[in-house]
């Protein structure tokens, strides 16, 4: 008998191999710059561009993360990305949840139309919308303050409202009619039954959130006036452009901040990985 793998076997494993071969290759190409960035961190400032640049340097400089969070009020943006990253994920929670319960399980004359609606109008760019909404804000005196990044949250965001959506239409309505019978209100239901349920779409929006929010810097630009209501996105830039510091670019120190930066992205995601993959499967499935 022979044993021999037949030919198209044989190619199937070679067109494997060159799929991996290739994946390697481009996830070399990907992490270099953050493999560079992180290197820089423990460089001197010559030895961040020097030719040939030195992966791991003779001497680690690990005070350059101590010197970061020094020239920088590091603890001050901290707290302030902080505070309007949480306060952006619960709004955006809660409203674009609660209004993906009532397109996904409340049935009314015209929900499939107003659903369409809505999605258009993630069709509009923001740069449409970014004047007149800063003289709006300007108007109720609500620039340097850190509403205009936390409010529009509550209004719910019309792509996270879809992904919700879909991830409820997965969900048997006949959990809904049982706790009907039982007495329970629509917004218990939403509340108890549907959310815990959703468990994997919610940690999908927090992530995407969280990321979006966290590493926002073109809006606290626009709004953001004062050097102690700044975020971390604006104290680096204020690193870049010199503001802080002796007048040169401490770019060692910029890698540094930046990996602090980076940090809490990364644990995010670690964290809600398991629910954020089966969020995105589930709600990108359903039709």
């Amino acid at each position: 008998m022979n044993h021999l793998p037949s030919k198209s076997a044989m190619l199937s494993q070679i067109k494997i191999g060159v799929s991996y071969l290739a994946l390697v290759f481009l996830s070399l190409v990907f992490i270099t710059p953050l493999l560079w960035m992180i290197s820089s961190t423990v460089h001197s400032l010559e030895g961040v561009f020097a030719v040939p640049f030195q992966w791991i340097p003779a001497k680690l400089h690990w005070e350059n993360y101590r010197d970061a969070t020094q020239l920088l009020p590091f603890a001050r943006y901290f707290f302030n990305t902080a505070f309007i990253t949480i306060m952006v994920i619960v709004g955006t929670v809660f409203s674009s949840s609660l209004v993906a319960y009532g397109f996904a399980r409340l049935r009314f004359r015209g929900r499939n139309k107003l659903f369409a609606l809505c999605l258009a109008t993630m069709m509009l760019p923001g740069q449409v919308t970014m004047i007149p909404l800063y003289v709006f804000f300007a108007k109720l005196g609500w620039v340097d303050t850190f509403l205009p990044l936390i409010v529009p949250a509550f209004f719910g965001s019309p792509f996270y409202i879809f992904l919700l959506r879909q991830f409820f239409l997965s969900i048997p309505y006949s959990y809904d009619e049982a706790a009907l019978l039982d007495g329970a209100s629509r917004f218990r239901i939403y509340w108890n039954i549907i959310l815990p349920l959703a468990r994997p779409a919610i940690a999908t929006v927090v992530v995407f959130s969280f990321v979006g929010v966290w590493n926002d810097f073109f809006n606290p630009l626009i709004y953001i006036n004062s050097f102690e209501k700044a975020t971390l996105t604006l104290g680096l830039n204020l690193l870049k452009t010199q503001i802080i510091g002796s007048g040169v670019t401490q770019w060692h120190l910029m890698m540094a901040a930046s990996v602090l930066v980076l940090v809490p992205n990364v644990i995010v995601f670690f964290l809600a990985q398991r629910h954020f993959i089966k969020g995105l499967n589930v709600g990108g499935l359903r039709g």
